[in-house]
């Protein structure tokens, strides 16, 4: 999955003051997208010595944290736009990147997401600052303090027998089959969450709720808790809130093989369809 990033390290320690490197990347945020270096194939992160000179911000860097050794910073909007970046949405980092670098680019557009959403004080509307001690944001005038926002999320493998309930969202042309997914109520524990879910979005009850797996999955800047649930009763699916286009139930040896294990959607499609679980 994206997270799993092999031999190396995510080292997420907080340092207020850390000086970048010329090997180091520094990503930067626009319009909610992140300027990337083009290649010829398709995009890498940029490190500091890619920028030339003039186009950063002096001593606006951030850092982040580390990943197999490698520093990511996070700096202020750029003074001028190099024509080898490209202003790119968080899909360009799933692309031809290797895992590490997916992993950082994605978690580094999380922190910087909330950075960019959080510099007033939602209480007094005073411009926040940055905290010295631990990785928050500080209002001067009221005091209050904003950390890192982190939305927790379920996904749901429904069974039923030797089938599992694969799902399309509507509107969208792209992408194949998920699971059932959703966000978390406040309130709402996981289990809660699942059985409000799928009744709201495939109109069935489910029992038997096991835990799987967990994902950070910082396109949607979310901590995803992966379950599968068997069927309660009647197994008809009934499209109930117009989310999905389609709700299906598959043998377990008609699931389609995954093309790419980075997300836990299809982690645990696989899993299934190999009689794992």
């Amino acid at each position: 999955m994206l997270h799993q990033i092999g031999d190396g390290e995510y080292r997420c320690e907080f340092f207020y003051e850390k000086e970048e490197t010329s090997e180091d990347i520094i990503l930067v945020l626009e319009e909610d997208k992140l300027w990337l270096k083009k290649e010829k194939d398709g995009f890498s992160l940029p490190r500091r010595r890619d920028f030339p000179d003039g186009i950063l911000r002096p001593k606006t860097a951030r850092y982040l944290f580390s990943v197999h050794r490698t520093s990511f910073f996070l700096s202020e909007p750029l003074q001028n736009r190099p024509q080898s970046f490209s202003l790119e949405g968080t899909f360009a980092l799933r692309q031809k990147l290797p895992p590490w670098e997916a992993f950082g680019g994605v978690t580094a557009y999380h922190l910087g997401y909330w950075y960019h959403h959080n510099r007033f004080c939602g209480a007094c509307g005073t411009k926040m600052e940055f905290g010295t001690k631990e990785r928050d944001l500080i209002c001067p005038a009221c005091g209050n303090i904003k950390y890192p926002e982190i939305s927790p999320a379920v996904i749901v493998g429904i069974t039923h027998q030797n089938r599992l309930l694969l799902t399309r969202y509507a509107g969208r042309t792209t992408g194949g089959y998920a699971l059932v997914a959703g966000f978390c109520e406040i309130g709402e524990s996981f289990e809660d969450t699942i059985k409000r879910e799928v009744a709201e979005e495939v109109g069935l009850k489910v029992k038997n709720i096991t835990y799987y797996q967990s994902q950070p999955w910082g396109f949607s800047r979310s901590l995803l808790a992966g379950f599968f649930a068997e069927v309660d009763g009647d197994p008809t699916v009934t499209l109930v809130d117009g989310e999905l286009s389609e709700g299906t139930w598959f043998e377990r040896e008609a699931i389609p093989p995954i093309t790419s294990d980075m997300s836990l959607t299809s982690t645990m499609m696989d899993a299934f369809r190999k009689g794992e679980v």
